[in-house]
C-alpha cells in the first residue's frame, strides 16, 4: 500500500472520529501539507464546543509567541465550565524548546498521563519530528499522529476522487482529470471548489465536467487536459487553437503553469518508452493515472518517439528559461507559447 494511501486513510478516519464527537487527549499533527494539518484543526475547533463555550474553554496558542511550558500548564487546568477545555498549538515547529531535555520530559510526563478533560492539539507544519526519538516513539503511541506528506501531481486524481466519496457524491472521470489538471495540487482551493460543486449538485448526484465549467470557469474545450489531448492525437490545428485561447487569457491560464504540466505529461511518455511491461495496469500504475486514460498515453507514446519526447522536455525546459529571462532575450508569453507549441508538434 502506498504511503499516499495510508496518509489520506488516516486522515479520514481522524475526521470520522471528530464528526462522531469521539475525541482523543493529543492530537500531533506535522507534515509538508498544511491542509491536512488545518482540516483537522478546524473540525476540532468546530466540533469539540459548543460556541457559547470557546470563549471560556479554548485557547489558541502560537509557537513563535509560547514555550512548552506555557502549553503543558495551559493542558493541566480544568474547564471553566463544561466537561472540555481545548488548547491548540499553531505553528508548532517554531517553538524553541524541542530539543531541550528538560521540556521533553514534561512533554514526555504530559503524554503519560494526560488530563482527559482536556484536548491538546499541535500544528507542527512544514517540518517533521524524529519518529525515532524518544519523544516521536511517545508522540505515536500516546497521540492521535498524522504524518502529513506532501501531495504530488500524481495523487492529485486520487484526492478528488477520495474527497468526493468522502462526501458521498460521484464524479466523472472527466471532471477528476480537468479538475487535476487545471488546479493543480493546491488542495485548499480544490476543496473550496469541489465543495461549490457539491452545493449544485442535481439529483443524480454527480459532478460532470459540465458542471466544472459551467461553476468553476474552467472550459471544456479549452484547458490544459484538451491541450494534452490534442497533443496525445497529434492535432497540431486543435493545440494551436487552445493555445491561442491561453494566450488571450494570460491571467487564467499562466504559461508557467502550462509548460509544467506539459512537462509532467512528456515524463510519462518517456517513462512508458522506458517500460518494458507495456500493459494497462502496469502503465496506470508507473504514470499514476486512471486505466481509464492509459490508452490515450499509448497511442501518444506512438506519435512521439523517445527521441522527440527527449527533445520536447528540452524545448520545454528553453521556453521555462525564455519565460525567466535566463540567457535569452525578453519575449511575450504568446510568443513562447506559440512558439513552443510549433517545437513540439514537428
Amino acid at each position: 500500500m502506498s504511503l499516499f494511501v495510508v496518509a489520506m486513510q488516516d486522515y479520514y478516519e481522524i475526521l470520522k472520529s471528530l464528526k462522531a464527537k469521539s475525541f482523543s487527549p493529543v492530537y500531533f499533527l506535522q507534515g509538508e501539507e498544511t491542509y491536512f494539518i488545518d482540516s483537522i484543526i478546524k473540525e476540532i475547533a468546530h466540533s469539540a464546543l459548543e460556541e457559547s463555550q470557546k470563549s471560556f474553554n479554548q485557547l489558541v496558542l502560537y509557537g513563535k509567541d509560547t514555550t512548552l511550558t506555557d502549553v503543558i500548564g495551559a493542558a493541566r487546568k480544568y474547564p471553566m465550565t463544561g466537561e472540555r477545555q481545548v488548547v491548540i498549538v499553531k505553528e508548532a515547529q517554531e517553538i524553541k524548546e524541542w530539543n531541550t531535555k528538560d521540556k521533553e520530559n514534561l512533554i514526555l510526563n504530559y503524554l503519560e498521563n494526560p488530563l482527559r478533560s482536556t484536548i491538546l492539539v499541535f500544528g507542527y507544519k512544514h517540518k517533521s519530528l524524529n519518529r525515532r526519538t524518544k519523544l516521536g516513539k511517545a508522540f505515536e503511541k500516546h497521540a492521535v499522529f498524522l504524518n502529513a506528506k506532501k501531495i504530488y501531481d500524481n495523487n492529485i486524481p486520487d484526492w478528488i476522487r477520495s474527497y468526493c466519496q468522502a462526501n458521498a457524491v460521484q464524479i466523472e472521470e472527466q471532471a477528476v482529470m480537468i479538475l487535476s489538471e487545471n488546479i493543480g495540487n493546491n488542495l485548499q482551493r480544490l476543496s473550496n471548489e469541489i465543495e461549490k460543486l457539491i452545493l449544485n449538485i442535481k439529483e443524480e448526484k454527480q459532478i460532470t465536467s459540465k458542471m466544472v465549467q459551467e461553476y468553476i470557469g474552467i472550459s471544456k474545450d479549452y484547458n490544459i487536459f484538451e491541450l494534452q489531448k490534442a497533443l496525445s492525437a497529434a492535432n497540431k490545428r486543435k493545440a494551436f487553437k487552445i493555445a491561442g485561447y491561453f494566450a488571450s487569457n494570460p491571467g487564467n491560464n499562466p504559461i508557467v503553469f502550462i509548460i509544467s504540466k506539459l512537462f509532467s505529461y512528456f515524463t510519462k511518455l518517456l517513462m512508458i518508452h522506458q517500460s518494458t511491461d507495456k500493459s494497462d495496469r502496469n502503465i496506470a500504475g508507473l504514470i499514476g493515472v486512471n486505466p481509464f486514460f492509459v490508452k490515450e498515453y499509448l497511442a501518444a507514446s506512438g506519435n512521439y518517439p523517445i527521441n522527440k519526447v527527449m527533445q520536447n522536455i528540452k524545448h520545454l525546459h528553453e521556453a521555462d528559461l525564455q519565460f525567466k529571462g535566463i540567457g535569452y532575450a525578453t519575449k511575450k508569453e504568446r510568443s513562447i507559447l506559440t512558439e513552443l507549441i510549433y517545437k513540439i508538434t514537428n
